[in-house]
């Protein structure tokens, strides 16, 4: 019975995802984690996250990301609750499923959950799912989730096998891990830096599983990554993105990202 309902769920995501691909643009969900790290860091609430959401939304953001963390050292499990309210494009809570992390999204109910694996001390995501060893866990968390009506992504290295497996869990959709690939593009090598990425992208489609992306992207790699990754829906940009808007402005920096992402 689990198989038949696997594959079953496979024809309707690969259905749905050939209605998705027909809109070539790439959305931008934006990662508010680090203006909460500065709010935090003076005690206050400066920057307004609530206010900084709705100005992101109005330049055109077609998201809202946060990472909520066990520690709340940035994005609190209280910001989840409050963003519900306010956030009209798509809200993706990313974050390692243990129970209380699924019980804040089964509360808060967002557009999209990804799943990842990080530990309770990274200091940022540094590594995708083992989709194969870790198999049964994410079966029953995604099933959890979508009974809900909640979309789910699975945070996963460029690694054909690993997109492969991740489509017998159930999830809708993958997140590729970008790190190696900014590392990469940044030495100039940027043959090298695409070429994984590529390879699990084709597999992606082949599984019917939908395609997000995200980890050290940037204004200056977003352009060649999204030109040569096949029906990429979504990318979550957060450090690369506050940083540069440090410089050149927020409302600019957002529509940077648009224009490139077109």
């Amino acid at each position: 019975m689990q198989n038949t309902n696997l594959k079953w769920q496979k024809a309707c995501r690969i259905l749905i995802f050939d209605i998705l691909k027909m809109n070539s643009m790439t959305k931008l969900s934006v990662n508010i984690n680090k203006l909460a790290t500065l709010r935090n860091s003076r005690g206050s609430n400066v920057p307004n996250l609530i206010t900084s959401t709705k100005d992101i939304e109005s330049f055109g953001a077609q998201g809202i990301t946060i990472h909520p963390r066990p520690d709340e050292r940035h994005i609190r499990y209280q910001d989840a609750r409050d963003l519900k309210k306010v956030v009209s494009t798509e809200y993706n809570i990313e974050g390692n499923p243990i129970p209380k992390f699924i019980d804040l999204v089964l509360e808060t109910k967002p557009t999209q959950v990804t799943l990842v694996p990080d530990a309770e001390d990274a200091i940022t995501s540094n590594a995708g799912w083992d989709t194969i060893k870790h198999k049964d866990f994410l079966v029953d968390v995604i099933k959890t989730f979508k009974e809900s009506g909640i979309r789910t992504s699975i945070f996963v290295d460029p690694d054909v096998e690993m997109v492969k497996a991740a489509a017998e869990t159930g999830t809708d959709r993958i997140e590729l891990y970008t790190e190696s690939f900014a590392e990469t593009f940044a030495k100039g090598n940027k043959k090298g830096s695409i070429a994984p990425f590529v390879a699990a992208a084709k597999m992606a489609q082949e599984v019917g599983l939908g395609l997000n992306a995200g980890h050290d992207l940037s204004l200056d790699n977003i352009k060649f990554f999204k030109e040569h990754i096949p029906n990429l829906l979504e990318v979550s940009i957060g450090h690369a993105l506050i940083c540069e808007s440090i410089y050149l402005g927020l409302e600019n920096v957002v529509n940077m990202y648009l224009d490139r992402l077109k």
